[in-house]
């Protein structure tokens, strides 16, 4: 999917044309590095780079990466990607969804097995959209991956985030228990795949 920006560039832009380069937003260093992991297989190389901006509320990751994507568009004058992900949970009617990040930050993995404590259906989704700029067409690209799975009745292994209490459909460990195996299957390696895919077909051959 993607939409052309038709707004004024007014304002300046933090980082002047960056020839051929490609930078990813984000301020978490364990994500630059498991994504620039996933795009080496493409041979498509990253740099990281951290700039604060608000994030809207709303229903629907889609919607808060192609928002953030807008946004940062009026400011940064080269191409970038960011990705909003999301934990979604059957039977809290897909809570904590797009406030993923918030919930973790405040009520963490505890919490969340708290909120589950006794209940039997624990089916759960995670959800990433990856937005992608280019700065040349003015334009914003965006790109679903999603992993089914279920909530773990206790927190296995050590990673970030929510991975320690997701099991992805046909496996048995935890995200966080699988290592870099997880980087083969997650929601996060389908959108970024989706990306790489069409990045090396439409753009970097430029």
């Amino acid at each position: 999917m993607f939409h052309v920006l038709r707004k004024s560039r007014a304002g300046g832009a933090i980082l002047s044309d960056v020839n051929n380069e490609l930078f990813f937003i984000t301020s978490n260093e364990h994500k630059f590095r498991e994504v620039s992991q996933i795009l080496k297989a493409y041979n498509v190389n990253i740099k990281w780079y951290k700039v604060k901006y608000t994030e809207i509320q709303a229903d629907q990751i889609e919607e808060i990466a192609f928002q953030s994507a807008k946004l940062l568009a009026t400011r940064l004058n080269f191409d970038f990607f960011l990705e909003d992900t999301g934990l979604f949970i059957e039977t809290l009617n897909g809570f904590p969804g797009p406030f993923s990040a918030y919930v973790y930050r405040t009520i963490g993995n505890n919490g969340i097995l708290r909120l589950l404590q006794h209940v039997e259906n624990r089916n759960a989704y995670f959800k990433t959209c990856v937005a992608y700029y280019d700065s040349r067409e003015k334009t914003i690209h965006t790109f679903v991956g999603v992993m089914e799975g279920r909530i773990s009745y206790k927190i296995r292994g050590e990673q970030w985030g929510f991975d320690p209490i997701f099991i992805p459909k046909g496996y048995k460990k935890t995200y966080a228990e699988m290592g870099s195996e997880k980087n083969k299957i997650s929601h996060r390696t389908k959108a970024i795949e989706k990306f790489a895919l069409w990045y090396v077909k439409n753009i970097k051959k430029t």
